[in-house]
């Protein structure tokens, strides 16, 4: 299973641009999506930028992750 993570781009230089994950700060390439600019929320995989997002689609997404983890760590071995 392949999985895209959303972040918001923080800086642009040429190709790369650095995308912030809650926090942990990221380089990645661009060369799939070069129109992104500062302040965009993108989908990123493998260290690549997939598409871009808007900025609700992105929130939402990263609520739902939150809401994953927290689950996650509710549950009991025996659930995992």
């Amino acid at each position: 299973m392949c999985l895209g993570v959303p972040g918001k781009v923080v800086t642009v230089e040429g190709d790369f641009a650095d995308v912030d994950f809650g926090g942990v700060r990221r380089k990645v390439s661009l060369l799939l999506y070069p129109e992104v600019g500062e302040g965009d929320y993108v989908l990123v995989h493998v260290g690549f930028v997939i598409q871009r997002l808007e900025e609700h689609e992105a929130l939402e997404t990263l609520e739902l992750f939150a809401e994953i983890e927290k689950r996650y760590e509710e549950s009991t071995d025996e659930e995992r």
